[in-house]
């Protein structure tokens, strides 16, 4: 069972690990032309179609018990893609990186409160609630890095703090879904109700530049990995573990993102290590132990 729990929790932290990584790829696609949100569109389309021939080859069920559990699955596609996405990256257009980051990846305390206000049993303790401040604050100095000051925006940290809102409501409705459905059939959902929630975007703003995709190879192999690899594997191994792990515990890995990010940055771009980053690590690493310290056993 321990050996179990570990592996658990090594699949969560590979999952933040990649999504790390999909700045770059992202990057590279909006330096090729394309917009956030068709870039949302497609790596969700290329996920949906996978999950879609794999449920027709196994038989998977296509529609909810019910209605309501019909419109939890809506709730999810929307909470977790299209709202979340086009909030984070609408955020970035009016305030700074910085502050996105910043606030989106605090979206674990937000949950914690959340799901503890509906689920008793996964209400954190004194201990666990230390350790959630201390991952929290080794976020605010990774993010920093040094330069504590921060450029208000009023709309852009609005649309910032909706997006670590919806993550964190994406993380409640993951629990009576995760108790009820098989996780295959949740994520297919899941991208299906993202994808038909951005109708309205696309009815506005038309378009999704494909014919850049084919001009340029590596912005299309750049797309195949956001879709193949960030979108369908790592969601569906992210409602796998969530339903081992429980939602408060997978959410708190949240906070290695920035860290993540960082490494990356560090390995492809070479931008530089600083002895915040490093400081910041440590206070993540020791709240993640002690908001999971009670929880393990």
């Amino acid at each position: 069972m321990q050996n179990q729990r570990l592996l658990y929790h090594a699949v969560a932290f590979l999952v933040v690990v990649i999504w790390g990584s999909t700045f770059v790829f992202t990057k590279l696609l909006l330096l090729g032309g394309l917009s956030p949100a068709q870039i949302f569109v497609l790596r969700f389309f290329i996920a949906y179609i996978l999950l879609l021939v794999f449920c027709l080859w196994r038989g998977i069920r296509w529609m909810a018990d019910s209605w309501k559990d019909e419109l939890l699955m809506l709730g999810l596609g929307i909470s977790g893609g299209s709202l979340y996405f086009l909030a984070e990256n609408r955020a970035m257009t009016y305030t700074t990186t910085t502050n996105t980051s910043l606030i989106v990846c605090l979206c674990p305390l937000f949950a914690s409160v959340l799901i503890g206000l509906f689920y008793k049993s996964q209400r954190l303790n004194r201990t666990q609630a230390v350790g959630t401040l201390m991952a929290a604050a080794g976020v605010v100095v990774v993010v920093m890095n040094g330069h504590f000051v921060l450029h208000l925006s009023p709309v852009g940290d609005g649309l910032a703090f909706v997006a670590c809102l919806c993550w964190a409501v994406y993380s409640l409705l993951m629990i009576p879904a995760n108790a009820r459905y098989d996780t295959i059939f949740v994520t297919r959902k899941i991208f299906f109700y993202g994808l038909l929630s951005m109708v309205p975007y696309f009815v506005l703003y038309p378009g999704t530049n494909i014919h850049l995709l084919i001009s340029q190879p590596p912005l299309l192999w750049n797309l195949l990995f956001l879709g193949c690899v960030a979108s369908m594997l790592c969601f569906l191994t992210w409602n796998w573990v969530m339903n081992k792990l429980g939602a408060v515990t997978v959410t708190n890995y949240v906070y290695f993102n920035p860290v993540t990010t960082i490494l990356f940055a560090w390995l492809i771009l070479s931008e530089p290590i600083t002895v915040y980053f490093i400081l910041g690590t440590m206070l993540i690493l020791v709240g993640m132990y002690l908001s999971n310290k009670h929880r393990n056993k």
